[in-house]
């Protein structure tokens, strides 16, 4: 997918509106057409099967659902899906699902690590 995003969709899962906000406008930055938007595991399982998407990016924080379970989940849903988790750099109680994961995320991170993340752009130094 790197490097042609033009007609990539994606879903994007987070619990506080402010952060799916930001992630949409991030994927729209980078030619992401966002399907649909969701805020718990099951809401944002239910829109990959729906919309069958390119790339999945989901925050630690979701109101219901476990992170893992959401990724696994996701990936035997659409086995090609590509998976983001954005979390904090640190903080108690974040599950780790890295392994799931294509890419993570911690926030507080620069938009060159977001592309690269989602794979807009190929890994390589920031500019």
């Amino acid at each position: 997918m790197t490097g042609s995003t033009e007609s990539a969709a994606a879903v994007v899962v987070a619990g506080q509106l402010e952060i799916r906000v930001l992630l949409r406008g991030l994927l729209r930055l980078h030619h992401f057409r966002v399907l649909g938007e969701a805020e718990s595991e099951e809401k944002g399982l239910d829109l990959v099967r729906l919309h069958h998407p390119k790339l999945l990016v989901v925050d630690s924080d979701i109101t219901e659902g476990s992170i893992p379970s959401l990724l696994a989940s996701a990936r035997r849903s659409s086995p090609d899906l590509r998976l983001v988790l954005v979390r904090p750099e640190n903080g108690p109680g974040v599950p780790v699902a890295s392994e799931e994961a294509d890419a993570v995320l911690r926030r507080p991170f620069r938009v060159h690590e977001f592309a690269v993340a989602v794979g807009a752009i190929p890994p390589g130094p920031a500019r």
